[in-house]
């Protein structure tokens, strides 16, 4: 049995990868020099060609980093190196709560070090080349260790909440760590802005002026209570711009970001606004809010059931089955049902984004919505010609060309 689940691994692993790589070639062959005709005149030539550089320089970078990582996953299998890593951590201690601790964070800490020079590359090469970067080392050094630390608190936390689940409650398992993560995950809605966000940027309240005039009076016109918009310093990182709408009931917040304020006319940031309070009109927090807790559910149901399997724990070269030799083995055994999910997350992800530029078209300008998605994918170099089948599978927003068209009708 233990040999059985070990294959199945190594094909999930391997079909994943290939299937993956199939997909990036189908987007490679969309790449093309010509502009859409849809955007000519609009979209300069030049900028136009850098963007397909750009995409054509991600896709080869992706091939090496994702061949390296399945490299390594695959030594880890065959070599029994979580087998060893099992033994070195029952060496240390007799506690079961600090194994699982020692385990995944020496596990997290290995494979994010080994991961590092690529990320240096993509930051300080890769964006630096096509004019995104403005990220220094510094920020690079602070965010990785502020990285690390949450990752300690908040992922260990979960970790041995749902340890402590499965060493304890028996039938109840299921129930109270879906409670509790359902907790978590609605808390971490309503206040990531007020305690994640400012470890990493600094949000100030927009200034008084024009635009936030312009933004509360379209606010009142559509009947959406709007207590601040805040202006989040992404510029200290990257040249690209966003926006984006967060929390639930009271502590619901509109985050601009500081290029996008520099990079739109006062008509088109309106606009996006206008996108993002379509979200909450129609509803998309809540509901996207929902299918998650629906997906962890899905999720939390199966590792009970997974975790009473001592053959998943040996297929890993476990001497003794454990609690996190047997998560370990169900995250990768999980990776087809995830795979589904995420094909039905992004399917009603992309229909919300059509439904949020259709409130902003009817309630404000379809117009200004248009010139303003235009403006922020030549600016950030976006792929204008994605191949349709690598959109069905992963694209949580529609192409620009659709939207566009969408907002035409």
């Amino acid at each position: 049995m233990e040999q059985t689940i070990f294959w199945i691994i190594i094909a999930i692993l391997l079909f994943d990868f290939l299937f993956e790589k199939v997909l990036d070639y189908l987007n490679y062959t969309r790449l093309t020099e010509t502009v859409p005709e849809e955007l000519a005149g609009i979209y300069e030539e030049d900028k136009y060609k850098k963007s397909q550089r750009y995409q054509k320089v991600n896709l080869r970078f992706s091939l090496i980093t994702g061949t390296f990582s399945l490299i390594i996953m695959l030594a880890m299998l065959f070599s029994g190196g979580f087998g060893r890593l099992d033994e070195w951590v029952r060496e240390i201690t007799d506690n079961e709560y600090l194994r699982t601790l020692l385990f995944f964070g020496i596990l997290g800490l290995a494979f994010d070090l080994i991961s590092v020079p690529f990320q240096l590359y993509d930051t300080f090469v890769i964006e630096e080349r096509f004019g995104f970067n403005k990220t220094t080392p510094r920020t690079f050094l602070t965010d990785k260790l502020k990285s690390w630390l949450l990752s300690l608190i908040i992922g260990g936390g979960l970790l041995l909440f749902v340890q402590w689940a499965w060493l304890s409650t028996g039938f109840w398992f299921w129930i109270i760590v879906m409670g509790g993560i359902s907790l978590f995950m609605i808390f971490m809605a309503m206040f990531y802005t007020d305690l994640i966000v400012p470890l990493f940027n600094r949000q100030t309240p927009l200034d008084e002026g024009e635009l936030k005039t312009a933004i509360y009076d379209f606010a009142a016109q559509t009947g959406f209570r709007l207590d601040n918009v805040f202006v989040i310093d992404g510029s200290k990182r990257s040249t690209k711009a966003n926006a984006y709408f967060s929390g639930l009931g009271p502590k619901k917040r509109v985050v601009l970001y500081d290029t996008l304020i520099s990079d739109l006319e006062k008509e088109e940031i309106v606009a996006v606004l206008a996108h993002e309070i379509g979200h909450y009109k129609k509803k998309h927090i809540v509901k996207g809010l929902i299918m998650s807790l629906a997906q962890s559910a899905l999720m939390i149901w199966l590792l009970w059931l997974a975790l009473d399997f001592p053959a998943l724990s040996g297929a890993l070269g476990a001497a003794e089955p454990g609690f996190y030799m047997g998560l370990l083995a169900f995250g990768m055994l999980f990776s087809p049902v995830s795979f589904f999910t995420g094909i039905i997350s992004n399917f009603i992800s992309r229909k919300f984004e059509f439904q949020a530029d259709a409130f902003a078209g009817k309630h404000y300008s379809g117009k200004s919505l248009i010139a303003a998605l235009v403006k922020l994918s030549v600016n950030n170099l976006s792929n204008l010609t994605p191949h349709p089948v690598y959109v069905f599978f992963h694209y949580a927003h529609p192409p620009l060309l659709q939207r566009k068209r969408a907002l035409e009708a």
